[in-house]
């Protein structure tokens, strides 16, 4: 009899607690509002990764069954760290260097886009963190805009060249068929064998690899032939570069990927990353940049990736919106300042020399070479 009143008296209070609007959950804590709005969860920081993305305590099903979904605006504080970031399902669905609410993959994470929220904020393992929200689909429509999503069926794709992402780099005073950028030929996925034979048929002598560590791209190097006997000869660099252009592991790595192309006289040259997107974007551009392409030259191979594989037309919205990133790009690395034809070589010299650290005898060396 009295087990039967104990279990009656905690569902009376489970009810209270349900018309209260507070639910808690086994890794973290969640207020809701009667309207079945969550007003705000508190969570604590389970790990960050390489890339310095804040992995949270909640998974993305207690985050999304509480009220929050993608295309919301929410208010975050992260220790003593506090700003506004959207909810995502990708990290494109912002702008480079813009926060957001990553939630993917049943895990909810705290990012910036080609950035290092952990090195930004001073969040680590077991920072507490509350998201609360700002506004019901204060970003959806951009959100929407950016909804970007790839197959992985070859066939689906027009040639193994966008299937794999690899292209040949089209901009100011670069050789033809000497420089390329694709995805990762050592990834171990469905394009990776793609890019490997795209690679050997190039005639690729030496590779920047922007994604990997030795040890990492050796799990898959057997997959991969003819890049391996480029690794065994000592013509590819495994640089396991990070996402945030302005880290200083990142200008390190930079710095030696830079000074290796310099130094290997043969071509062509092929810079991946995973997809041959963002990290191989940023190092394509300003590369292009100073061999004198313009930021119309630049963004249409910026975009080319966002062509290949999820299909943005040009003309369309989500194109130009997309597309803006180059030109915000070079105005960061210019201080904020707006960056024409003009000067955009000059910008990415100077970023070069002054921020990565080159020598003008070793930037010289990187022009000759690929000109």
């Amino acid at each position: 009899m009295e087990v039967f009143f104990m279990k009656k008296s905690f569902l009376k209070t489970l009810a209270v607690l349900f018309a209260a609007g507070t639910v808690f959950f086994a890794s973290g804590c969640a207020t809701m509002s009667k309207a079945g709005k969550q007003a705000s969860i508190t969570a604590t920081v389970v790990s960050a990764d390489k890339y310095g993305n804040c992995t949270l305590s909640v998974t993305a099903d207690e985050f999304t069954a509480g009220g929050f979904e993608a295309g919301d605006m929410t208010s975050v504080k992260a220790g003593t760290f506090a700003y506004d970031a959207p909810v995502c399902t990708n990290y494109s669905d912002v702008d480079n260097g813009k926060y957001l609410i990553n939630v993917s993959k049943g895990k909810v994470s705290l990012a910036i886009n080609m950035g290092n929220f952990a090195k930004t904020s001073g969040a680590a393992e077991n920072t507490q963190v509350t998201v609360s929200l700002k506004k019901k689909a204060g970003y959806l429509k951009e959100y929407q805009i950016r909804q970007l999503k790839k197959s992985e069926d070859r066939s689906a794709y027009a040639s193994d060249e966008v299937f794999a992402n690899f292209r040949a780099v089209k901009a100011g005073k670069i050789a033809q068929n000497r420089l390329y950028r694709s995805c990762n030929p050592v990834l171990g996925d469905v394009r990776a064998p793609y890019a490997a034979k795209l690679a050997e048929a190039a005639k690729i002598q030496t590779v920047i690899n922007l994604a990997d560590s030795k040890e990492s791209a050796s799990a898959h190097m057997a997959d991969a032939p003819y890049y391996a006997s480029l690794a065994d000869a000592g013509n590819v660099i495994f640089l396991n570069m990070g996402v945030s252009f302005t880290d200083k592991d990142f200008l390190v790595k930079l710095h030696d990927g830079l000074v290796f192309l310099g130094e290997h006289k043969n071509g062509p040259y092929l810079v991946h990353c995973n997809e041959g997107k963002d990290r191989a974007g940023f190092v394509s551009a300003v590369l292009e940049a100073v061999n004198g392409a313009t930021l119309e030259e630049m963004t249409a191979d910026y975009m080319t990736s966002f062509e290949n594989y999820f299909g943005v037309k040009k003309g369309t919205e989500q194109y130009s919106m997309i597309g803006q990133t180059i030109p915000d790009m070079f105005k960061s690395l210019n201080g904020g300042k707006t960056v024409t034809n003009k000067n955009v070589g000059a910008v990415a010299e100077k970023y070069l020399l002054t921020t990565v650290g080159l020598t003008s005898g070793q930037l010289a060396a990187v022009r000759a070479n690929l000109q």
